[in-house]
C-alpha cells in the first residue's frame, strides 16, 4: 500500500531554555495519519531502506544507551515521530552541524506527537526535518531517495548559517566555563557574557584588537620596519611599482626572492622561492591582483610556521609542509594533484578542513599555476615518472609543533605581537628548525597577521589539537570572572509586573543599572522606551546584549516560555510566585492539560537558577514549594505567616525566609530574626493600599535579600519606590553610606 505523507502541522523554533532542554531546538507537531498503525518493523524493507541511506543512525545510542540502540528500537518496532527525531538529527551530523539531543512524544491526542531536536541554526534544523518526513516516507513507499543530494544541500545552509569552526571553538570553550553568549548576527560576530560584563569576538578579533593594529598587520613594510627597529628579524625588503622595478629589486637583494601583496592575507598572491627574471615578473602580476602594492623581499630558508600568540604567551604552533606531485609518466598535472593532493581527507572547499584543496583555475589556485609554470609545465601537461614537481609552497600549515617551539622563538613572537600592538596574532615565521633561536637556524619572522584562523591549531593533520578558544576566552576573561551579571527571571499568575518593577528599583538604587522588561514595556535604567508588552524574547535579549547594564529583570509567561524559550542561559535569581492554571489557548496549542504538566514549564524558571544564586518561591502555594528541589542554588521562602510549615522546616535547617509576624515584614535565618519594617509604615501601607498584594510586597523584599541588597537599602528603597525625588536619592545615599 501506499501510505499518504505525515502531515507536519506546526514548527516551533525555540531560541532559549525551554521545557526540553537549554539549547535552541525545533519542536514539531505532526500528524501520523494512517502510519499511527504502522511502526518500522510492521512495514517490510522499511528498516533495511533507512539504514542504506543513513547507515550514521548505528551510532545513534537512543534511550537504549549504547552503540545500535536506536537501531535495536528500529527492529522492535517504534514510530515514525521518532524516527523522524533520528533522522533529522543524523541529516544535521552530516552536514556538519551539531545537533545531539531529541525527543519524540505522543500528546493526548492519538497519533500526534511532539518531535523536537536541537539545532544550531533554525534554517538548518527546520530543512533538517522537511528532509527527515520525505526520507521517512521514501522508505516507507519503497521509493528511490537521493541521500547525497539532500546532504550537500544541507551542507550549503550549514557552511551559509552556522557559526565557522573558528569561531566555534571560542564559543564552545565559553560554554564550558559556563560564559553566556549572544550570536549578533548572520556572521561571525558574537558576544560573550551579558550586558556590562560582555566581550565581543569576530573570529578571533575581539573587542580589544586595535583597529591601528590591524591596519598596521596589513601592510607589510611598516610590520617590517617596526619590527626592525625593536630588533626582530625580518628579511629585508622593496616595495615596487611595476615588473621592471621587481626584477632590479630582486637583483639588488639577491635571488632567490619572495614576491608578495603589500597588503594581501591568507597568502594569496604569494610566490615562494623565485629565482629567475620570468618567474618574478609573473609573480609581480599575480601579486599585484591582490594588493595595492608589492613587496619583494629576500627569500629565508627553511619552512614555514604559525606561531598564535593569545595575549602575552604563545599557545600554539603548526610547520607547513610542501604540496608537491610525483609524476608518473601517465598523467597529466591536473589529474595528478586530484590524485595525489585532494584526495588528502584533510583537504576540502570549505573551512571545515585544515588544508584548501587545490584547484588550478580558480583564484586560490593561481599561485599553484604559477609555480607549475616556473617548472616548465602546464596543467595539461604529463611529468616523467620520477619527477617531483612543487604545486604550492605556503599556505599548507598542518602539523602541530607547539611542544617544540624554542623559549627564545616564542618571546620573538609575543615581542612581535606586542610590537604592531595585536591581542591575538597569527605570526608566521620560516625556520630550518623551531627548537633553535631564530639567529641560529637564520630564521625571520616574515609576516604578523591580525584574525588569524585557528582551525589549523584545533585539527592539525598531524599531533595534538590545542585549546585555542579556551586560551582565547581566559585572555578575555579574568580567572574568576563568568562574563554574568546578575539577572532575575520572574514567573506566576498573580502580579508579577508589579514585582519585576519593585526588584528592577531595589537593584537601581543599589547603584546598578538594571535593564527590566515587563508587561509594561521596556526600561533601560529607569527610562521607560514605550509601552507594550516585551516579555518576549527578542525584547528580552535586548537587555542582555546593552553594554551599559549592570543587572537585568525578565517577567516571563508559561506561554512565553513554551513559544518561545527565554532569552537568558541561566539566572542568579529565579523567582515563581503562584503557579499558574491552564488556559484554553494553552490547551489548543501546547496540549498543558494538567497542573504536572504546567509544573514542567514553570521549572523551568528554576532549572536555570545558578549555583551561587538562589530560587526565590511562594511557601504559601504547596505546587511551587515542590519546584524547591530542582534548584541548583539556595532556596528562599517567603509567606504571609511564620507558622507556615514550610518555612518552619526551612529555618530549622538553616535556611532563609521572609514573613510576616505581629505585622512586621521579617528577614529569618535559621533561628535569627530581623525586623525590617511595620506594614503600617505610611510609604508602605500606601502601597498596599494601592493595590499591591502582601504577597508581592514579600517576594520583592525576598528577592532583594537574595541579591545581596542591604537591608536597609530594602527598607529605604520600598518606602520611596515611584518616587523619584531628591528625598530617594538623600535616603540612597545614606543606605550607601
Amino acid at each position: 500500500m501506499a501510505f499518504k505523507d505525515i502531515q507536519i502541522l506546526r514548527m516551533n523554533y525555540l531560541r532559549g531554555p525551554n521545557i526540553w532542554t537549554y539549547r535552541p531546538i525545533i519542536e514539531a507537531l505532526i500528524d501520523l495519519g494512517e502510519m499511527e498503525d504502522h511502526p518500522s518493523n510492521k512495514i517490510d524493507g522499511f528498516n533495511d531502506r533507512l539504514n542504506a541511506w543513513l547507515p550514521g543512525l548505528v551510532e545513534h545510542h537512543c534511550g537504549v544507551g549504547h552503540r545500535g540502540g536506536f537501531l535495536t528500537r528500529l527492529v522492535g518496532g517504534t514510530w515514525m515521530g521518532h524516527i523522524m527525531e533520528h533522522v533529522s538529527i543524523e541529516l544535521q551530523l552530516l552536514a556538519g552541524a551539531r545537533a545531539e539531543f531529541g525527543k519524540a512524544r505522543e500528546i493526548s491526542k492519538r497519533g500526534i506527537y511532539k518531535v523536537v531536536f536541537r539545532t544550531e541554526h533554525e534554517e538548518l534544523g527546520r530543512e533538517s526535518f522537511l528532509a527527515a518526513r520525505e526520507i521517512v516516507m521514501a522508505a516507507a513507499n519503497n521509493k528511490p531517495f537521493d541521500i547525497n543530494a539532500t546532504v550537500e544541500r544541507l551542507k550549503k545552509i550549514a557552511d551559509l548559517r552556522c557559526l565557522g569552526p573558528s569561531t566555534a571553538c571560542i564559543v564552545d570553550a565559553a560554554v564550558e566555563r559556563k560564559t553566556p553568549f549572544i550570536r549578533l548576527t548572520e556572521g561571525n560576530l558574537v558576544q560573550l557574557g551579558y550586558g556590562s560584563k560582555q566581550r565581543r569576538i569576530w573570529t578571533a578579533e575581539t573587542d580589544r584588537t586595535s583597529a591601528i593594529a590591524e591596519s598596521i598587520s596589513s601592510d607589510k613594510d611598516l610590520t617590517k620596519r617596526l619590527l626592525t627597529q625593536c630588533g626582530i628579524p625580518v628579511p629585508e625588503g622593496q616595495i615596487v611599482k611595476t615588473s621592471d622595478e621587481a626584477w632590479e629589486a630582486a637583483q639588488d637583494i639577491g635571488l632567490p626572492v619572495v614576491v608578495k601583496p603589500l597588503d594581501g592575507n591568507r597568502g594569496w598572491g604569494v610566490s615562494l622561492n623565485v629565482n629567475t627574471e620570468a618567474g618574478v615578473r609573473q609573480a609581480w602580476i599575480a601579486a599585484e591582483k591582490e594588493g595595492s602594492e608589492v613587496l619583494i623581499e629576500r627569500y629565508v630558508r627553511g619552512d614555514e610556521h604559525r606561531v598564535l600568540v593569545v595575549g602575552d604567551r604563545v599557545v600554539a604552533a603548526t610547520r607547513g609542509e610542501t604540496a608537491q606531485i610525483i609524476g608518473d609518466g601517465v598523467s597529466t598535472v591536473t589529474q595528478l594533484i586530484d590524485l595525489q593532493i585532494n584526495s588528502d581527507p584533510r583537504r576540502g572547499l570549505t573551512e571545515d578542513f585544515p588544508l584548501y584543496s587545490i584547484l588550478l583555475h580558480t583564484p586560490r589556485g593561481e599561485m599553484s599555476l604559477l609555480e607549475i609554470q616556473r617548472n616548465g609545465l602546464e596543467p595539461d601537461s604529463v611529468p616523467e615518472a620520477g619527477r617531483i614537481v612543487v604545486i604550492q609552497r605556503n599556505g599548507n600549515l598542518s602539523m602541530d609543533v607547539t611542544d617544540l617551539v624554542h623559549p627564545e622563538v616564542a618571546a620573538v613572537a609575543t615581542l612581535a605581537a606586542r610590537v604592531i600592538g595585536l591581542d591575538i596574532a597569527g605570526i608566521d615565521i620560516v625556520t630550518q628548525d623551531i627548537s633553535r633561536p631564530l639567529e641560529e637556524t637564520q630564521g625571520a619572522i616574515i609576516e604578523v597577521n591580525a584574525g588569524p584562523g585557528l582551525l589549523m591549531h584545533v585539527k592539525p593533520a598531524v599531533g595534538q589539537p590545542r585549546p585555542v578558544g579556551k586560551a582565547i576566552v581566559e585572555h578575555l576573561f579574568g580567572a574568576n570572572e563568568s562574563g554574568r551579571i546578575p539577572v532575575v527571571g520572574i514567573v506566576g499568575s498573580h502580579q508579577t509586573t508589579e514585582l519585576a518593577q519593585l526588584v528592577a528599583w531595589l537593584l537601581h538604587l543599589s547603584g546598578r543599572r538594571t535593564g527590566l522588561a515587563c508587561k509594561d514595556g521596556l526600561y533601560m535604567d529607569q527610562h521607560h522606551l514605550g509601552k507594550y508588552d516585551a516579555r518576549g524574547f527578542e525584547a528580552s535579549e535586548r537587555l542582555l546584549i546593552n553594554r551599559a547594564l549592570d543587572a537585568a529583570v525578565f517577567e516571563t509567561t508559561p506561554a512565553l516560555i513554551l513559544d518561545e524559550g527565554l532569552a537568558y542561559d541561566r539566572c542568579l535569581i529565579g523567582v515563581v510566585t503562584h503557579m499558574p492554571e491552564t488556559d484554553a489557548a494553552l490547551i489548543e496549542k501546547h496540549d498543558i492539560q494538567t497542573q504536572e504538566q504546567m509544573r514542567t514549564v514553570v521549572r523551568t524558571q528554576v532549572d536555570l537558577v545558578l549555583p551561587e544564586g538562589a530560587a526565590v518561591l511562594n511557601a504559601d502555594e504547596a505546587a511551587v514549594t515542590t519546584l524547591a528541589e530542582l534548584s541548583d542554588g539556595e532556596v528562599v521562602y517567603y509567606a504571609k505567616a511564620p507558622d507556615n510549615a514550610t518555612v518552619m522546616a526551612h529555618l530549622q535547617q538553616g535556611g532563609r525566609a521572609v514573613f510576616c509576624k505581629e505585622g512586621h515584614v521579617i528577614l529569618a535565618r535559621g533561628d535569627q530574626e530581623t525586623q525590617l519594617f511595620h506594614l503600617d509604615l505610611e510609604l508602605i501601607a500606601r502601597l498596599l493600599k494601592d493595590g499591591l498584594q502582601i504577597s508581592t510586597l514579600l517576594a520583592a523584599v525576598a528577592t532583594a535579600w537574595s541579591l545581596d541588597i542591604p537591608p536597609l537599602l530594602i527598607r529605604a528603597g520600598l518606602k520611596n519606590f515611584g518616587q523619584q525625588n531628591q528625598h530617594v536619592a538623600k535616603d540612597v545615599a545614606r543606605m550607601n553610606g
